[in-house]
C-alpha cells in the first residue's frame, strides 16, 4: 500500500506524529476548530475528517475512527503504516461498570478486554492481551493528577455489540473488575502492537450500565473538554 490510501487522501507529512482519534467525524472537526491552532483539513474521504494543527506549539492531528474495532482497525493501520504516525490517543465516551465510576469521570484504558475475533488475523497460538503504551498512559495519568480530574486506570471492554438480545450481560466483566465498556480500544491496541507503535485510550464516562442517568449533549461537550485537554497535553509531552 502507498499514499493516498483507499480511505485517506492526505499527502506525506500531512499528519503529525501524534493523532487524537474520536469516533465521530464531527467531534474531530469540533476538536480541531476549538483546540488546535491553524488547523487545516487533510482528509475527508467518506466524511471521516482528519485535521492537523498545533497545541501549545506542538504539531497534533485529530481524525475520526468511526464506530467499532473494524473501523478503527482500518484508520489506525493506515495512519501507522503509511503516514508515519507514532502515537494514537483514542478520545471518546464509555459506559461505566464499577460502583465507584461516576458520570464525567475519566477512564484511562490500561488494558482492553474484548469479545471480538480481531486477533484471529495474527494467527497467535494463545490469547493476546491488548495493553496501552506505558509512556502515553503514565503521562495521561500525570496530566489528570495535575489538573485534579477524577480518573481511573484499568481494564475496559471493547465490545462488538452495542445492541444485544440480552444474552451477553456485562455482569461477568464487571466481576472481573472491568471499569467501562466502549467499542474500539482492543483493535487499536492490537494494531499498534503489530506495527510497533504506541496507543492509549482516554474516555469520559457518559452513562452507567448499572445506574440510571446519562450526560446531556451539553454536559458531554463540557465534560469531554477536560478529557481532550488531558489527551492534548499528553501529546505535547511525548514529542
Amino acid at each position: 500500500m502507498s499514499i493516498p490510501t483507499p480511505h485517506n487522501t492526505a499527502k506525506a507529512g500531512d499528519f503529525a506524529k501524534t493523532v487524537l482519534m474520536p469516533g465521530d467525524p464531527l467531534r474531530a472537526k469540533w476538536i480541531a476548530e476549538n483546540f488546535l491552532t491553524d488547523a487545516r483539513l487533510v482528509n475527508n474521504v467518506r466524511g471521516v475528517q482528519g485535521h492537523t494543527g498545533t497545541w501549545k506549539g506542538v504539531p497534533v492531528s485529530v481524525m475520526a475512527s468511526g464506530m467499532g474495532i473494524p473501523s478503527i482497525g482500518i484508520y489506525s493501520w493506515e495512519l501507522y503504516s503509511e503516514y508515519g504516525v507514532e502515537n494514537i490517543i483514542r478520545v471518546g465516551s464509555a459506559g461505566g461498570c464499577q460502583d465507584d465510576v461516576e458520570l464525567r469521570d475519566i477512564v484511562i484504558a490500561q488494558g482492553a478486554c474484548t469479545d471480538s475475533n480481531f486477533a484471529h488475523q495474527f494467527r497467535l497460538n494463545g490469547t493476546f492481551a491488548p495493553i496501552a503504551d506505558y509512556t502515553l498512559l503514565s503521562t495521561a495519568v500525570e496530566e489528570c493528577r495535575r489538573r485534579g480530574a477524577r480518573w481511573h486506570v484499568g481494564n475496559v471492554l471493547s465490545a462488538d455489540n452495542f445492541y444485544s438480545d440480552g444474552q451477553d450481560s456485562p455482569d461477568q466483566w464487571k466481576r472481573m473488575g472491568v471499569l467501562a465498556v466502549e467499542m474500539e480500544s482492543a483493535g487499536l491496541y492490537m494494531t499498534a502492537a503489530r506495527l510497533g507503535k504506541r496507543a492509549c485510550t482516554i474516555c469520559t464516562i457518559s452513562d452507567h450500565l448499572y445506574r440510571s442517568g446519562e450526560l446531556t449533549a451539553e454536559e458531554r461537550q463540557s465534560s469531554m473538554n477536560e478529557m481532550i485537554e488531558v489527551a492534548l497535553d499528553t501529546a505535547a509531552a511525548v514529542v
